[in-house]
């Protein structure tokens, strides 16, 4: 896993510093952040902690730093894609900060992060899935240019217990190549 930058932004590996407990208990916490994508809202810079730990420094999962203040403004990560066996696959995922919501931030997260699954990792196909109540996160991956597979029906498991449909999308190498002539 490399550091990726681009315009506004900078990628790179959590830690388990204050600044990034901090910055992500900061924006975890929001109710309004997790239960789009199916977690909880962070209740302690603890939780925050053992997440990174636990979870984002095992994995391919970057800090999203804004450039400028180098302030941790959310997370995307690449894991493995569970609806596709024997094919170099991965999954995508990412929160963001509410406050930086609609600002073009995480369609250029992801675009770099995408870039290096295909680029760097060789993968043949990368794939997303959001909530079908989640508009904010349809349209990032609409701008990516990723195509629509269909929905799955109670294909996730949420952590209140409840069992939400998922909308299931992919690109796929030859798609992002004919993107990349563009």
């Amino acid at each position: 896993m490399k550091n990726l930058e681009t315009e506004r932004l900078l990628l790179n590996r959590w830690t388990l510093s204050e600044e990034d407990i901090d910055g992500l208990y900061a924006y975890a916490k929001d109710p309004d952040v997790g239960p789009n994508a199916g977690w909880k809202p962070h209740e302690s810079r603890e939780e925050s902690r053992k997440i990174i730990e636990d979870l984002f420094l095992p994995n391919v999962v970057w800090a999203i730093r804004e450039k400028e203040t180098g302030q941790v403004i959310g997370s995307i990560g690449l894991e493995p894609d569970r609806r596709r066996e024997n094919v170099k696959s991965m999954e995508i995922g990412y929160s963001l900060a509410k406050d930086r919501w609609g600002n073009g931030y995480m369609t250029e997260a992801a675009r770099a992060v995408i870039d290096y699954a295909f680029r760097e990792l060789g993968l043949e196909v990368v794939a997303i899935c959001t909530g079908p109540e989640n508009r904010r996160s349809q349209r990032v991956i609409e701008k990516c240019g990723f195509h629509y597979e269909g929905r799955q029906r109670k294909g996730y498991h949420i952590y209140n217990g409840s069992d939400r449909d998922n909308l299931m999308y992919s690109m796929i190498r030859e798609e992002w190549e004919e993107n990349e002539k563009r």
